[in-house]
């Protein structure tokens, strides 16, 4: 069984909710006050997931820097290994917002975006 006390982030209430899983798998939240916070309890016990952010080198533009982020959320897990391939890419400018910079992130199905333009 798993025990875990954890504070609600989907709206400014901030309930402490205690999620429990049992043997069987089954999933218990209480201390709620919507149902975005059981759904949220519950994701963040059985399946956490995030979204990373970060920064990539631009050559040729007025920053060296373009921000990015992942498309979506990605599982806590995979962080370290989004992290590392954002690390690697290196972009040359001009960088329009929104632009895709990695299409698959890591394997996981999510891609990475400019989150600013770089002329």
């Amino acid at each position: 069984m798993i025990e875990r006390t954890l504070t609600c982030i989907k709206c400014p209430l901030g309930c402490q909710l205690s999620v429990t899983v049992d043997d069987a798998g089954a999933v218990t939240v209480t201390g709620n006050t919507c149902p975005r916070g059981a759904a949220y309890g519950e994701e963040e016990v059985v399946r956490p997931m995030r979204t990373v952010t970060g920064s990539v080198r631009v050559s040729g533009g007025e920053l060296p820097l373009c921000s990015v982020k992942t498309a979506g959320d990605i599982p806590k897990d995979r962080i370290f290994e989004v992290m590392k391939e954002i690390r690697s890419v290196r972009l040359t400018a001009p960088v329009e917002i929104g632009q895709t910079v990695i299409e698959d992130a890591a394997g996981t199905g999510v891609a990475v975006v400019a989150t600013r333009s770089v002329r």
